[in-house]
């Protein structure tokens, strides 16, 4: 009797193999479909430009804060929707701290080179940071597996911006801020960045988003280290 559910076992572990052969085929698929995107491919032999911090706030704020991240990472896009309208509010416009923004664009993310060239572009505007609160805010509008043109999606945003149509056309389809990315993504590496969003203050890396209570009581010690403790008086809740 033994012997005749053996085949049976062998034809059920055949079956069970073929189905997680089709299964894992099927998920490798959809990593390369979504890797793909319809975004733009990036030359590997790109020169390398500047890496551009875009800053928030008073340069000569006492205490820098330091931010990489990906326009098309989640996290990211959380963090610039709940937290950084506090760190804005209570930390920058008084005084207290500075932001400095480095994009970040990972290789997993179809769209994202497209959407940083638009925040570059944007930025000879004077525009940097209203669109990187568009890119943000509308992420799941451009950066999904269906989105073939995103570019057409960034001409959009600028217009709704006030940009001027022509020059922000222009400037994106050039490409010329795409070596200045590149540096961007270097310098992160550089300095020892591994994922997004990642921060640097008072020296110090933290990976992954902060939210607002933890970047005050890091920028209220780095207060206390450089002897101006008692400014945090006005960033209190």
């Amino acid at each position: 009797m033994a012997n005749s559910k053996k085949p049976a076992l062998q034809k059920q572990f055949t079956v069970l193999l073929v189905v997680i052969a089709v299964i894992g085929a099927a998920a490798l698929g959809w990593v390369a479909t979504r890797s793909g995107g319809g975004g733009v491919a990036v030359d590997p032999n790109l020169p390398l430009g500047t890496a551009q911090a875009f800053r928030l706030g008073n340069p000569d704020a006492p205490v820098k804060i330091v931010e990489f991240a990906d326009f098309e990472c989640p996290a990211c896009g959380q963090f610039a929707m709940l937290t950084k309208p506090d760190v804005h509010e209570r930390l920058v416009k008084t005084g207290l701290a500075s932001v400095e923004f480095y994009v970040f664009p990972l290789p997993m993310h179809a769209n994202t080179w497209s959407a940083s060239n638009a925040a570059y572009c944007a930025n000879e505007q004077g525009k940097f940071w209203e669109m990187h609160d568009r890119l943000f805010y509308t992420m799941d509008l451009w950066n999904t597996q269906a989105t073939k043109n995103p570019d057409k999606k960034m001409k959009q945003y600028a217009a709704e911006l006030g940009l001027d149509a022509s020059k922000f056309d222009e400037c994106l389809d050039s490409q010329r801020h795409y070596p200045n990315i590149k540096a961007s993504g270097a310098e992160a590496e550089r300095q020892g960045i591994g994922e997004t969003p990642s921060f640097i203050i008072g020296g110090k890396k933290y990976a992954g988003s902060l939210p607002y209570d933890e970047i005050k009581r890091l920028v209220d010690e780095e207060l206390v280290r450089l002897g101006k403790a008692d400014t945090t008086k006005k960033g209190a809740k």
